[in-house]
């Protein structure tokens, strides 16, 4: 198997020989992870249950931790899953690289679909089941949202979309949700979402998949299935926690395959996540803190407030020579858009064009980091 350089390593290839001026502090705003400590009650209950690390894990998850994502389910979303719609997962980059794997392994000539640009995982996972892979691109004509070609959805065998979009920002409503819903069961393909930003939302929550299946009524998910992670959410990418929900015939055969895949969640780590997804204060803090920054984004730049994430999307002449540039006289990291995307069947790459930059850090450094991308915008 042949896989591309992660968008980081092309990063670090870009800027391999620049010295970046000293005289400004080093500014990363190129990963999405947050700066922040994650929460002191997590943090304890991991602490508190070391002891468990005697046990082994179960594969399914411990019933604690089911219950407690069920339950976030369920308050967050309005949705009430049985036992059988959801797996706990060591994060879900695994789940998007070894699903695929079992989903797809009897298909002769397996095809998926995913948004373009997208989480590079998910093209790792096709190269890995030799799919072909159609791109649903994600650009300015149509307000990166994917569009709709039913002559190739009905080919596929896997969609994942990913909504709010890592990295344009972008949302789907509930109808344009339920749309996909529609043609999952019309053209027999598996829809799975990527939502893993829902809970970084500037004002109004976002629907999930989920809600937007019942809404067209499909209300035990055929064919529909959902992930989701407290990485972004609770600060704390490092516990390795989130879920797959959904299709729960789907569900029970992928919970077999997981068992020989080896990735189950230590008992003290699961701990920490049940108490993670049972609290919502803290995530509050810190979508009031990400908010702030997209304010100051919009004062300093004069960008719009997405709806959700951490990402701008930004706009620039050239985006390998402002990154290049941006480095070398203000040690500011931010990410070329086309790294993040490939070229589709109209030969564009839809991330030409556009830097990434994540607005992960304290309001401070996002202020200072902003004011030298702004001084070297003027320079252009």
């Amino acid at each position: 198997m042949t896989f591309e350089p992660y968008p980081f390593e092309k990063l670090n290839n870009l800027l391999k020989n620049i010295i970046p001026n000293n005289n400004y502090k080093a500014s990363a705003l190129t990963i999405g992870e947050p700066q922040f400590s994650t929460p002191k009650f997590i943090q304890n209950a991991l602490k508190d249950n070391t002891n468990l690390l005697q046990k082994y894990p179960k594969s399914s998850g411990e019933a604690i931790l089911r219950d407690a994502q069920r339950r976030f389910v369920k308050s967050r979303f309005s949705v009430a899953l049985s036992d059988a719609q959801i797996i706990p997962t060591f994060g879900t980059r695994e789940v998007l690289f070894n699903f695929p794997q079992f989903l797809l392994f009897d298909k002769k000539e397996p095809v998926m679909a995913f948004t373009n640009p997208f989480y590079q995982i998910y093209e790792g996972a096709a190269i890995a089941t030799r799919s072909k892979i159609i791109h649903l691109n994600l650009n300015k004509e149509n307000n990166f949202k994917p569009e709709i070609n039913e002559e190739e959805l009905a080919t596929c065998d896997l969609v994942i979309l990913n909504f709010p979009n890592n990295p344009t920002s972008c949302v789907l409503t509930l109808k344009e949700l339920a749309e996909w819903v529609y043609l999952s069961i019309k053209h027999d393909f598996v829809l799975l979402n990527d939502e893993c930003y829902s809970e970084i939302y500037t004002d109004a929550k976002i629907p999930s998949l989920l809600e937007a299946s019942i809404y067209a009524g499909n209300s035990t998910f055929k064919n529909i299935l959902v992930i989701n992670s407290i990485s972004k959410r609770s600060s704390a990418p490092g516990l390795r926690n989130g879920f797959i929900a959904g299709d729960a015939n789907i569900l029970k055969e992928y919970m077999k395959y997981r068992t020989y895949v080896g990735c189950a969640s230590p008992l003290p780590l699961q701990s920490a996540a049940a108490a993670a997804w049972l609290d919502e204060d803290h995530v509050d803090i810190s979508r009031k803190i990400y908010k702030k920054n997209f304010e100051i984004a919009q004062e300093i730049l004069g960008t719009a407030i997405p709806m959700a994430t951490f990402y701008l999307w930004f706009e620039v002449k050239n985006p390998i020579k402002f990154t290049k540039k941006l480095y070398e006289n203000y040690n500011v990291k931010v990410l070329p858009g086309e790294y993040l995307a490939r070229e589709g069947s109209s030969s564009e790459n839809p991330g030409k064009g556009f830097v990434r930059i994540a607005l992960v850090e304290s309001e401070d450094k996002t202020r200072d980091a902003l004011t030298r991308i702004k001084e070297c915008l003027n320079e252009q």
